[in-house]
């Protein structure tokens, strides 16, 4: 079901597209086969329209070129954390 609905979501993409897009936990109740397929979308449409991916899934920050995050190095104090891939 959610490949079908993330399908249907790059489908209107395709035929439309946004100069950006922002999913939330699209990737996580994909199994790992269906999730090489999502990645495999994402890269390929990520040359059409700019896209913000939240996710946990390792295997879905492999593929994109920059990563942002937010640590805890002391109690209390956050800090914002960029690496970008080249």
């Amino acid at each position: 079901k959610a490949l079908t609905a993330i399908s249907l979501l790059f489908a209107i993409y395709q035929v439309k597209p946004s100069p950006y897009c922002i999913l939330d936990e699209v990737d996580a109740p994909l199994d790992e086969a269906n999730g090489e397929r999502f990645n495999t979308m994402l890269k390929e449409m990520s040359t059409q329209s700019q896209f913000i991916v939240i996710t946990h899934n390792k295997k879905t920050m492999e593929v994109v070129d920059t990563i942002y995050g937010v640590t805890m190095p002391t109690p209390g104090v956050s800090q914002l954390v960029s690496v970008k891939f080249q």
